[in-house]
């Protein structure tokens, strides 16, 4: 059977693999849900190389010093190594995060690892739980896949090195929806206090200006 390179090979992109082969200069810290259905470059327009990602289960930031885990050495290294000024927290609809996290008491048997990731976001599930007593269904998991959003906004900024680039005015964060059936992103607008489409707050080509 004759070999078939892979596209990335081909020779219209090997001068941008050549130079990726020197070295990363992503421009977006992009932390979204290891959902199969999100595509960070794919949802962003992005090329190869112009963001760098953090995805978990629920896109969920643990606030600094609570755990050991990943997030936290992987947002330092992208804020304080790779000089990132834009960081994005992409949320999704149909999370099945967040549908556990609405249940969770039920997965500490079943999935103990599942249980224990998901009470870091036990924030997002009190704010839900308390305020949103008169949704269900699928209103409920997307108020709270909203919610969760804001929250782990909150979180990014217990970091040091987030709070100092901030105050310095050299870091902006947003956070994201991305709708799986439609294919669209909402971008939450502080003023509105609501997510709107991008154009109307963040447009997704002002990330990539300069292409």
């Amino acid at each position: 059977m004759p070999y078939n390179p892979h596209p990335l090979h081909n020779t219209n992109r090997r001068a941008l693999f050549e130079q990726l082969s020197h070295g990363q200069k992503p421009r977006i810290l992009f932390i979204t849900c290891s959902d199969s259905r999100i595509d960070p470059n794919l949802i962003t327009q992005a090329e190869v190389g112009e963001l760098f990602v953090i995805r978990n289960a629920g896109n969920i930031i643990p606030p600094y010093g609570a755990t050991n885990g990943g997030e936290g050495a992987s947002i330092e290294y992208a804020i304080n190594a790779l000089g990132i000024e834009q960081v994005i927290i992409c949320g999704h609809s149909h999370c099945g995060a967040m549908k556990g996290l609405l249940k969770l008491q039920s997965l500490a048997d079943e999935m103990p690892l599942v249980y224990n990731w998901l009470k870091q976001a036990e924030a997002t599930r009190r704010l839900v739980k308390d305020n949103y007593k008169e949704l269900e269904g699928e209103e409920l998991i997307e108020v709270t896949v909203a919610e969760n959003v804001l929250n782990q906004l909150s979180n990014l900024q217990t970091y040091p090195i987030i709070r100092s680039r901030l105050h310095q005015g050299k870091l902006s964060l947003h956070g994201w929806i991305f709708r799986i059936e439609t294919g669209e992103v909402f971008a939450y607008d502080p003023i509105l206090h609501d997510f709107v489409p991008p154009q109307r707050s963040i447009p997704l080509s002002n990330f990539f200006l300069g292409r």
